[in-house]
């Protein structure tokens, strides 16, 4: 089952068991795929659902750390339930050695002397790792090996 199609059937789901704010944060997903594949012209494939879901992601952290600044715990908790939800969808995370497996490789495929080369590593790695690492972790740990 593709991803877009299993965000249709939770919607389904949501919806038979009257849970309002689960079927609110479907709809929302729904909603952003369904405008990014209007805007393209193009039926979005699992790849491209996971990069609207972890857009989706990241806004709704930064959201959350402004919440949290504005002394704004309800708002704060209810984005803390959507965010769950949405990493739901997100592919089991890497752990640190395959992480560290996975850098190594790529900087050995990409041919990677020094920092200059770090576009290069970060296109392996994220053809590879999408949805399953935080890519600014990544960055950081890449350019400590590659010296920067």
């Amino acid at each position: 089952m593709s991803l877009k199609a299993r965000i249709t059937e939770d919607m389904k789901a949501a919806m038979r068991a009257g849970e309002k704010e689960r079927l609110g944060v479907i709809r929302l997903v729904t909603a952003a795929i369904k405008q990014r594949e209007v805007d393209e012209r193009i039926t979005l494939d699992d790849s491209q659902v996971l990069s609207v879901v972890e857009k989706m992601i990241k806004q709704g952290r930064e959201s959350l750390a402004q919440f949290q600044a504005g002394n704004r715990s309800d708002l704060a908790d209810k984005q803390t339930a959507e965010l769950a939800l949405l990493q739901g969808y997100l592919p089991a995370a890497m752990n640190d050695a395959e992480l560290e497996t996975l850098i190594a490789d790529a900087i050995t495929a990409s041919q990677a002397t020094g920092i200059k080369d770090m576009g290069k590593v970060m296109a392996f790695i994220k053809a590879r790792a999408q949805g399953r690492a935080d890519m600014a972790a990544v960055g950081a740990k890449i350019k400590a090996k590659l010296g920067g």
